[in-house]
């Protein structure tokens, strides 16, 4: 069945650096976007970076350009995402996301929390 799988949350100090991970199974990863998310305390989810199928095109939001990188590897079916500088804003569970138009499919989250 179709899985995906997030991992590499933690706690960092704000400055620090973590790399997300997402492992996808149970579908053909390269044809599909692929999106990280994330929801903070209280607020809506919002969209953090997405890729496409080929990883030739990136786009992230805008309070993370710069610090954040999204890639993929479509030979090991995984999304990564390196993220610097981290600042305590950017505390949320972030969420690993499929979608082709026909199939949307959600990781569970994991929880990374910038604090001192």
């Amino acid at each position: 069945q179709v899985q995906l799988v997030e991992s590499g949350g933690g706690l960092v100090q704000p400055g620090g650096s973590l790399r997300l991970s997402c492992a996808a199974s149970g579908f053909t990863f390269s044809r599909f976007l692929m999106k990280w998310y994330r929801q903070a305390p209280g607020k809506e989810r919002e969209l953090v970076a997405g890729i496409t199928g080929t990883g030739a095109t990136t786009n992230y939001a805008d309070s993370v350009k710069g610090r954040f990188t999204i890639s993929r590897d479509n030979a090991k079916n995984s999304m990564y995402l390196q993220m610097n500088s981290l600042k305590p804003e950017d505390t949320a569970v972030y969420y690993c996301n499929a979608n082709n138009w026909a199939f949307d499919y959600w990781g569970q989250g994991t929880q990374v929390t910038v604090s001192a």
